[in-house]
């Protein structure tokens, strides 16, 4: 059976209580087994109303489940979306609190400036890049609330692709100054390297990726507006961060973006 209107709050105000308390709870699915992607949409759509609703400003969007082998683990065809409220933003060199986190986890992005709205359902890279006002290197924080980092899509999605934090780097480029497909990138912790990428890990083009995104907001009845900042999904794996770790990613061409956890 669908969820119910009522089943949707429900799920909502778990999800958001859990967010906003910084505790994990069991996945969504545990207690809904037949919940669907489109279900865990709805679930999102309803956390980002709540927030809208409470005075919380939206800043724009984040894509997810990026990588081809990505996608095959969780047994889908495309990419996974949420968004991005304005107080995540953490400026380049602060220092977050990681008390209000429950599995924080760090990954390297490249992210996108619009100035120009964007609108699916035919959406091409040529498009994304014609709408771009600057791209800038990036760091996003995850953050799963469910038991363990053990999650399923739908899940995932309810819960707003695990979106904590997100980092944007003081340097801005544009998008044709660059090949965003050879962009590589280091994610050192504590000073000793994590793991290193290049952006053509991102479905072989950032930009590709945001497309996508402008695809699936218009199954969604939405389109991407000027002036939205668009995390285009992780070039590195995402590494795991404690109290006290401080992290330094280094993009070719691009720059340094910094950020430290406090010993709380």
């Amino acid at each position: 059976m669908p969820l119910t209107p009522d089943e949707v709050t429900q799920l909502r105000d778990r999800v958001h209580a859990a967010q906003s308390g910084a505790y994990a709870i069991p996945k969504l699915t545990d207690d809904f087994p037949a919940m669907t992607i489109q279900e865990g949409y709805a679930v999102q759509n309803a956390l980002r109303q709540k927030l809208c609703a409470a005075g919380g400003r939206q800043a724009g969007w984040k894509i997810g489940l990026t990588s081809l082998a990505k996608m095959q683990q969780m047994g889908v065809s495309v990419p996974s979306i949420g968004f991005l409220m304005a107080d995540t933003l953490r400026a380049e060199g602060s220092t977050v609190t990681t008390s209000d986190l429950v599995h924080p986890r760090v990954e390297c992005e490249i992210a996108f400036f619009t100035n120009a709205d964007l609108h699916g359902p035919n959406c091409t890279a040529e498009d994304v890049m014609a709408a771009t006002d600057y791209v800038v290197p990036a760091l996003e924080i995850i953050d799963s609330r469910f038991s363990g980092f053990k999650f399923d899509l739908p899940s995932v999605i309810a819960d707003n692709g695990s979106s904590a934090r997100y980092v944007p780097g003081k340097q801005h480029f544009s998008p044709t100054a660059l090949d965003l497909t050879k962009i590589a990138v280091s994610l050192k912790k504590n000073g000793e390297e994590k793991t290193a990428g290049v952006s053509d890990a991102v479905l072989g083009n950032p930009a590709i990726a945001i497309a996508m995104l402008v695809n699936l907001l218009s199954e969604q009845g939405e389109n991407l507006p000027s002036g939205s900042f668009v995390m285009s999904g992780a070039i590195t794996e995402a590494i795991p961060a404690e109290p006290g770790d401080k992290f330094c990613a280094t993009f070719d061409g691009m720059g340094e973006v910094a950020i430290a956890f406090d010993a709380s």
